[in-house]
């Protein structure tokens, strides 16, 4: 085996190679999105950075528990922190990421659910 795995191409219907390691590393970045509570802060981050207080208003949910989120983000890649005075502020590290939690709403939400969210993100 050569650690390749073939996938068809949505655009051409042509074969394309991707290796194993690539699927295990999509794999493992769509089950951190899996949680609700962090696609919801990966969704609120992608309009701009935020302190952790703030997202745990908009979240719905305490400061431990989306600062245990955060760090699971954090270590993953996803998510950076900057530090402004005395608070931590967290933003989006990755803009491919935004790219495709934006095509999921809109595939899920039609149109104006899209609208919103690229509006939100200056882009």
């Amino acid at each position: 085996m050569t650690g390749e795995v073939e996938v068809s191409n949505p655009r051409g219907g042509q074969s394309t190679d991707i290796s194993a390691e690539v699927l295990q590393s999509a794999a493992a970045t769509f089950g951190i999105l899996a949680a609700t509570v962090r696609l919801h802060i990966v969704w609120l981050l992608a309009a701009g950075e935020r302190d952790v207080s703030t997202l745990a208003d908009e979240v719905g949910a305490t400061v431990q528990v989306v600062s245990q989120h955060l760090a699971k983000l954090r270590l993953a890649g996803l998510v950076q922190a900057r530090r402004e005075g005395r608070r931590q502020l967290y933003l989006i590290n990755d803009p491919h990421l935004v790219a495709v939690v934006r095509e999921m709403v809109a595939h899920l939400h039609g149109p104006a659910a899209y609208r919103g969210a690229k509006r939100g993100l200056g882009g």
